[in-house]
């Protein structure tokens, strides 16, 4: 648990913005390799002629493949201003997409530190992700993440040091007193941003409105995973995050045994809802709080069962709501998740 000087000083870093180092170019196998890895075969992502019958120009990207561009571009946010934690659980995500993201896309990524709050003794810590395409200047996503830092204190001091003997050769998580010493605030600066409109302008290929009814039921899906399927997702999407493959690490956080990283079980949730609805350019926006783990055994049993049905539909729009279930080990996993939806 951080001190009162340390979580005031922490508070006094919210606004704290900066653009990637590096623009993110999205590659046609990356693409397939995320998909993949949330084992989304809907065909938009797989092949370039089924993605170009639906009026899409390359192959898209599942809705939740910001998470890689987000990992890459937060990581000098919580080694250099988000400081003194030793690990971070998932507790809340918001997906919008202004317009599907594509094979050729290059994205400028923005980080911002969005809020710090204190809730039942944990500090909530919410970055916001906004993608911005190079060429145009609009922002075609933004995603706002919620953890929760834990410190060595709150669970068992020893996973200070065995974090460090299995995180990367390259990761430096910073002590407070560290950061506290060449910390410099940067904000960001007043002005117009431009939202990508293409989400509003495409007529998706999705199910057709005049066939649905709110409280129509999705088909229940089965997704397995295995700690295979987590150290996979772990190196495409590069979550180095070692209470999802470290069962040792995973106890001393707290945790009963190793969980399936937050953004997984959301990229599951999306594929099934993009099986159902057709057209994964179809949702605008995806969010989810995440109430339990995904626990995932060494037997390999993991198990997470999908579900969901329709909330509400707005004819004038042709648009729904869609609330999105999941359990595993017989335990909500989602304690609330919806999706608005376009449909045809």
């Amino acid at each position: 648990m951080t001190t009162a000087a340390e979580e005031t000083a922490l508070q006094a870093r919210v606004g704290h913005y900066y653009k990637a180092d590096h623009t993110y170019e999205v590659g046609r196998e990356k693409v397939r390799e995320y998909a993949r890895a949330v084992q989304d075969y809907h065909p938009a992502h797989w092949d370039p002629e089924a993605a170009r019958k639906m009026g899409y120009d390359h192959l898209i990207a599942p809705m939740t493949f910001t998470a890689i561009g987000a990992m890459a571009a937060n990581r000098k946010l919580l080694e250099e201003v988000v400081v003194g934690y030793d690990t971070y659980v998932q507790t809340e995500q918001v997906f919008e997409q202004h317009r599907p993201i594509t094979v050729g896309d290059e994205l400028h990524t923005d980080v911002e530190l969005s809020s710090v709050r204190r809730i039942a003794g944990k500090d909530m810590i919410t970055i916001t992700n906004t993608f911005l395409d190079v060429k145009t200047g609009e922002t075609v996503h933004t995603m706002h993440t919620t953890v929760v830092g834990v410190t060595a204190e709150e669970v068992d001091p020893g996973i200070t040091e065995a974090v460090a003997k299995v995180m990367m050769h390259d990761v430096d998580i910073l002590s407070v007193e560290q950061s506290a010493q060449d910390y410099v605030k940067t904000v960001r600066e007043d002005g117009p941003r431009v939202i990508a409109q293409y989400g509003e302008t495409r007529t998706p290929v999705s199910r057709n409105f005049d066939d649905l009814s709110v409280g129509d039921v999705l088909p229940e899906h089965h997704t397995h995973l295995s700690r295979g399927d987590l150290v996979n997702y772990a190196g495409v999407a590069g979550d180095a995050n070692p209470i999802h493959w470290d069962e040792d690490i995973a106890k001393l956080a707290g945790l009963p045994d190793v969980i399936a990283h937050g953004m997984l079980t959301m990229g599951l949730g999306i594929g099934f809802v993009s099986e159902w609805t057709g057209d994964p350019g179809a949702v605008t926006k995806y969010q989810v709080r995440l109430s339990a783990p995904a626990i995932v055994p060494a037997d390999g049993k993991g198990d997470i069962e999908f579900g969901g049905r329709i909330k509400s539909l707005d004819p004038e729009t042709r648009t729904g709501v869609v609330i999105l279930t999941a359990k595993s080990a017989g335990k909500k996993i989602f304690g609330m998740a919806t999706l608005n939806v376009r449909f045809s």
